[in-house]
């Protein structure tokens, strides 16, 4: 029945009123927004590169550096796998594309290949079927082991370092407190990054291009890097650099005694003592034991804070550190620890990430996109509210109430949910009217059939709104289906469309049905005092 109770009048009426107030500060200027009281909204729609300007940048991944992170990841694995079976070996190194073990004596080979044979893991998923292994392990001659990474193993594996790396670089541009980047993948091994809004570079390539990878190092008890250099490189051991003068090279053990993807919290501070930048760290349960153990273990020894393969601090442990915190000191300003500690939380990059390609969008383009989309939203607007109201009558008012809610609230929404709106979304927006126009045609075209077919004016009106919502439903819910499926497959700019035309389409049933439907039941109400058959605007 075409009946409201109060409680469902007071909710669309709330609803819309909401709407309207999210929608305001859109007319305003900023400097207006600054003088409003703190509970008034005051968050703005934020515009696309393609309407505002910004910073676009294209990445390509080192898969070199891809390829010597693994074969390092296997070097280390073989060793820990091999001491566990309690085999001997003479060395494990890195040859070319391969990890190359010599065992100490011959007659272990049997044993050492069945014990490295598990680390081979097959690629793909074993609900569909396999597709190979992601290394070989071979016997290359009498005690002597080589494990090479497989093509298709390499590629899964740039591929796993391309998302990650995605992920990396959207919570580095997130935490800058830039709204809606749009940071997708292109090709296999290039990430694509668009800022709107940003129009200096500098401090973004520099923040996105640092791979921030952390870790804690042993430092060798008795060898310096100049001895080391005359002589020989222990096993085991490496020469890493200084990052500065401060810091001069280190031998430090290749396997680190903690991993900055063991840190929780990385923040900038001061030291209460010396009152200079530092980075207040702290580490999760298991870096939190490793650290501990290791402190408790060497007290009085330096160890290596190495940043990106290069030392920025060789501290003494002067007493046991078990608590899983710590910081960070090595000549840092406010601007270096404030970005440090943002790439030490975002994670580091899987591997070294270099612009290929770089420029600024300026905001011209975008201005003179929005003035003409101005322009022609109030032509085809204007255009359909005159034929809805020639069409419909009083009824065809409604409808235009309807659309006014149906636009209100689509931009609320995506100022809501922080969604950027680009040309693409314009034409979504505009998609979404045109739909909710054509609900409203389809109620009303129902209502006329009713009337035709002997029905009172309250019965075609309840028949045809009720009748209608079946069809409007599906139509909607295809539509849906489709941006649904843009959105989950689509990047960039298809997204953006997908998201305008899903809050579209959720808006647009709730205008045209709801919100018309009620303006109808003030207006029969309205009509109850006047004599006469009760006649239809429709």
């Amino acid at each position: 029945m075409l009946t409201f109770t109060r409680w469902k009048q007071i909710a669309i009426l709330l609803i819309c009123l909401v709407g309207f107030i999210v929608v305001l500060p859109n007319f305003f200027s900023k400097a207006t927004l600054d003088r409003w009281p703190r509970w008034i909204p005051t968050k703005q729609l934020s515009l696309g590169l393609d309407l505002r300007g910004g910073a676009h940048l294209l990445l390509a991944m080192e898969v070199n550096d891809v390829r010597k992170d693994w074969l390092d990841t296997l070097r280390d694995d073989a060793r820990r796998r091999l001491r566990e079976a309690k085999i001997g070996v003479s060395g494990v190194g890195i040859a070319g594309n391969s990890v190359q073990v010599r065992l100490a004596k011959a007659e272990d080979g049997e044993a050492a290949l069945k014990a490295l044979k598990q680390m081979v893991q097959p690629l793909g998923n074993p609900v569909f079927g396999t597709s190979g292994a992601d290394v070989d392990v071979q016997q290359s001659g009498a005690g002597s082991i080589s494990i090479t990474p497989t093509e298709a193993g390499l590629r899964q594996r740039t591929g796993n370092a391309i998302s990650a790396a995605i992920e990396t670089v959207r919570r580095r541009v997130d935490a800058t407190g830039t709204s809606e980047p749009n940071i997708v993948r292109e090709g296999s091994s290039r990430i694509l990054v668009q800022v709107p809004g940003l129009s200096d570079t500098a401090q973004l390539k520099e923040l996105i291009g640092k791979t921030a990878r952390l870790s804690f190092h042993e430092v060798h008890p008795t060898l310096t890097a100049a001895e080391a250099k005359t002589t020989r490189v222990p096993a085991g051991f490496k020469i890493y650099p200084g990052a500065d003068r401060t810091e001069g090279d280190q031998v430090l053990r290749e396997t680190p005694v903690v991993r900055g993807d063991e840190l929780t919290t990385a923040n900038p501070s001061f030291d209460s003592r010396t009152n200079e930048p530092i980075i207040d760290f702290g580490f999760n349960n298991a870096g939190a034991r490793k650290f501990g153990k290791f402190t408790q273990d060497n007290v009085g020894k330096p160890f290596a804070i190495v940043l990106d393969d290069k030392v920025i601090s060789a501290p003494v442990i002067r007493e046991p550190i078990l608590g899983g915190r710590g910081q960070i000191s090595g000549n840092f300003t406010t601007e270096t620890a404030t970005q440090l500690a943002i790439q030490l939380r975002s994670g580091a990059l899987p591997a070294k990430l270099t612009i290929v390609e770089e420029r600024n969008v300026g905001p011209s383009l975008g201005n003179d996109s929005v003035e003409a989309g101005k322009m022609a939203g109030i032509i085809g607007g204007i255009a359909t509210i005159a034929l809805t109201i020639l069409a419909y009558g009083t009824f065809g008012i409604f409808a235009v109430v309807g659309l006014i809610v149906h636009g209100v609230l689509t931009v609320a929404l995506m100022t809501l949910i922080g969604s950027a709106l680009t040309l693409p979304g314009i034409a979504g927006l505009v998609l979404g009217i045109a739909m909710a126009v054509d609900a409203n045609v389809l109620i009303y075209e129902r209502i006329r059939e009713e009337v035709r077919a002997g029905k009172s004016a309250i019965a075609a009106i309840d028949a045809g709104f009720t009748r209608a919502f079946v069809t409007i439903a599906d139509s909607q819910l295809t539509t849906l289906a489709c941006a649904l499926v843009m959105f989950w497959l689509g990047a960039g700019p298809i997204r953006g469309f997908a998201v305008t035309l899903t809050v579209g389409i959720l808006t647009s049933i709730f205008a045209a049905v709801t919100v018309v439907r009620l303006l109808i039941y003030y207006w029969l109400n309205s009509m109850k005092g006047t004599r006469g058959p009760l006649t239809l605007p429709v």
